[in-house]
């Protein structure tokens, strides 16, 4: 059975669409929402804006107003510190990267006590509307905006500057404002070890669940979402990893201008498998699910990104070799923790990496066990070496 927070958190969802007209009041943004248990394509399709309730036991069926005595206000029986959280486009259920950052939130609202409420842009230019209703909120004040995902970044060197008293924090960017913390992560170093991996792999033959290597392939494959440094970081240490594992293996790329678009990673997973590629590695949120899909199809594999897919994917789980793990939800706690002691670290840039498990590589689920002994250990002393610096993982393509 299901948990009473769990049933509240789906009824709060349930019952926002009636709510999404009050987007404007006191208490920030707040409305649709998704649970992000469906995961189907990511795209709620209504304004993007939805409301949490605390770990208190409000139910939050009306969450706007401002009235119950668990909104932050000056009441003993309030939160630890009221948080807004503005997501990357693409939204709650991607099985990735917001998902993985609404994590972060939720534990926080289960060990610290906080409150937080939720907004799901469908487009960039909704960033900024968003950060400051947030910001003008004045009834729950908000003591963090966690604001999620690079393209964030232009919109918040606004909103920060026009609002110097309200606390941010950004992830994969870095903004230069002492009311905002940057969080930055390697991930070039999670995604060698995948391109490690899978080149060791698509040299040899090798069959597990749905998928197969043809052992003579000569090229394995990379789907990122939109083009930019940041993504890159992840193709640039792919390639490495590819090129460490042999000489004689090409990796395919292609870009398909989407977080949020499964139908294009599909595409773009297919041309790559029928092109001889037995492995596709994607950084390209819930545009992922479609390569998962071209890799049953092709009865191929593929590698998954930001959380362990194989989980957050599981009727994709016998196509899913690992993922590389990126721990936003340790940016986004680690925040708010600070946030509720009185030390958030405002003006800095914290970096997340495999030296302090900001970054991993993790291996499938259900196929984690199918992969050879020889292969494993490889990528484990490949990740000491990154470690302890005697591999130097490029960053840039």
């Amino acid at each position: 059975m299901a948990s009473d927070f769990d049933r509240r958190r789906f009824l709060k969802a349930a019952s926002a669409a009636g709510l999404v007209g009050l987007a404007g009041c006191s208490g920030g943004p707040t409305g649709d929402g998704s649970d992000g248990s469906d995961g189907a394509d990511g795209d709620d399709g209504d304004d993007g804006m939805n409301a949490s309730e605390g770990a208190d036991g409000d139910d939050g069926e009306d969450g706007m107003d401002g009235s119950d005595e668990s909104d932050g206000s000056d009441g003993e029986g309030g939160p630890a510190a009221n948080i807004g959280m503005v997501y990357a486009t693409g939204g709650l259920g991607d099985g990735s990267f917001n998902d993985q950052a609404q994590q972060g939130a939720i534990q926080a609202e289960e060990e610290l006590g906080i409150e937080f409420r939720e907004a799901q842009p469908d487009e960039v230019s909704q960033f900024s509307t968003f950060q400051q209703q947030f910001a003008e909120s004045a009834d729950p004040d908000y003591d963090l905006v966690c604001c999620i995902g690079f393209l964030q970044a232009d919109s918040l060197s606004e909103t920060s500057a026009s609002y110097p008293d309200q606390d941010f924090m950004i992830v994969d960017s870095v903004v230069q404002a002492d009311n905002v913390a940057s969080y930055t992560f390697r991930e070039h170093e999670g995604s060698y070890l995948a391109g490690l991996m899978a080149s060791l792999l698509t040299t040899r033959d090798f069959s597990a669940g749905a998928g197969s290597t043809a052992g003579d392939s000569t090229n394995v494959g990379f789907v990122g979402g939109v083009e930019s440094d940041l993504i890159q970081k992840f193709q640039a240490g792919f390639e490495a990893g590819v090129a460490a594992g042999s000489d004689d293996v090409d990796v395919s790329v292609n870009y398909t201008g989407s977080f949020n678009d499964p139908a294009a990673g599909r595409e773009a997973a297919t041309a790559m498998y029928n092109s001889g590629a037995d492995i596709v590695y994607h950084a390209a949120g819930n545009t992922g699910t479609g390569v998962f899909q071209a890799a049953q199809e092709q009865e191929r594999f593929a590698i998954g990104v930001d959380r362990d897919q194989s989980i957050t994917r599981p009727d994709y789980a016998d196509v899913i070799l690992g993922s590389m793990v990126k721990r936003v939800d340790t940016a986004v706690y680690n925040a708010i923790e600070a946030t509720v002691d009185g030390e958030f670290p405002g003006g800095s840039n914290v970096t997340l990496g495999l030296d302090n498990d900001g970054v991993e590589l993790v291996y499938g689920d259900q196929l984690g066990s199918e992969i050879p002994e020889a292969v494993r250990d490889e990528v484990s002393t490949a990740r000491e070496d990154i470690i302890a610096g005697d591999i130097s993982v490029p960053s840039e393509v």
